[in-house]
């Protein structure tokens, strides 16, 4: 039985006379990732603001761990959260331990488990981007919690430092997280998420698994199959086609072989005549 962790029901909400979420809703599993891609703009800043009590929906209900917005121990990563660029991160850090009142040793915890141990007793002004947002993770990671909401967590970041966020994350998600990623890197939203909200101007597109939806969306419905002599078929994924792949099996002429399902960029552009990363 699936055990629905948010819950969002026709919610609305507009900044002035510019609506930024019109009429969504949708549900997030427990200890899953749920994704949200769209491009800039699309609306997942304002609804993650919404979903974290940051801002109040003008029509439409929230519901998080069945209580309304509010629920759950939410640990919140965002660009608009700020450090305190002249303290170390150790000093960062102790901060916010005592706002939440755990204990101090949560800090060493965290330094550890995001490969910062060695920078404590570095200035914040000081660090890369990279070990700012490993950082910003710890902070989010303080306090006990059953709910991570990410805000662009690696946007910007080297691959290395990427996969350290990656790690950190799917690590919550054995432990029971239930993680809310914002992003538009289709491959990251691949990797990560159980299922995905697709989102342009303030409406969602598409929503459900990643895989799923590519396949809903393989209008070609082709395989590419490379051969040994560097040939490339494109053959039809059907019964017309068992002869050619049955000649080349036999005859141990096949590399490799290739569906013609879309991406999610690929999707999400035939939907919306936009790109994720626009």
């Amino acid at each position: 039985m699936v055990d629905t962790f948010i819950e969002v029901r026709n919610l609305s909400h507009s900044f002035g006379v510019k609506k930024v979420l019109d009429n969504i809703s949708f549900q997030a599993e427990k200890g899953a990732v749920t994704g949200l891609l769209g491009p800039s703009g699309a609306g997942k800043t304002t609804l993650v603001n919404l979903l974290t009590g940051q801002l109040k929906p003008d029509t439409g209900e929230i519901r998080i761990g069945g209580r309304e917005t509010g629920g759950g121990r939410p640990g919140i990563m965002m660009d608009s959260f700020g450090l305190y660029e002249r303290l170390s991160v150790y000093e960062n850090l102790k901060i916010y331990a005592r706002i939440y009142r755990v204990p101090e040793r949560r800090i060493d915890e965290l330094l550890k488990k995001a490969e910062l141990s060695g920078a404590g007793k570095t200035i914040v002004g000081r660090l890369s981007k990279g070990m700012r947002s490993r950082v910003n993770f710890c902070r989010a990671l303080l306090k006990e919690t059953d709910i991570l909401f990410l805000d662009e967590p690696t946007s910007g970041l080297d691959p290395a430092t990427t996969e350290k966020i990656h790690g950190m994350m799917l690590e919550e998600k054995s432990e029971g997280t239930t993680i809310f990623l914002t992003t538009h890197n289709m491959h990251e939203a691949e990797r990560l998420c159980d299922k995905v909200i697709l989102l342009n101007e303030g409406k969602i597109v598409e929503d459900g698994v990643p895989k799923e939806i590519c396949r809903k969306y393989n209008s070609e419905n082709k395989i590419e199959v490379v051969l040994k002599n560097g040939e490339v078929h494109r053959i039809k994924n059907a019964d017309e086609s068992a002869g050619a792949m049955g000649k080349w099996l036999s005859g141990g002429e096949i590399v490799s072989v290739h569906s013609s399902e879309p991406d999610l960029e690929q999707v999400f552009l035939g939907i919306t005549g936009r790109r994720l990363w626009e």
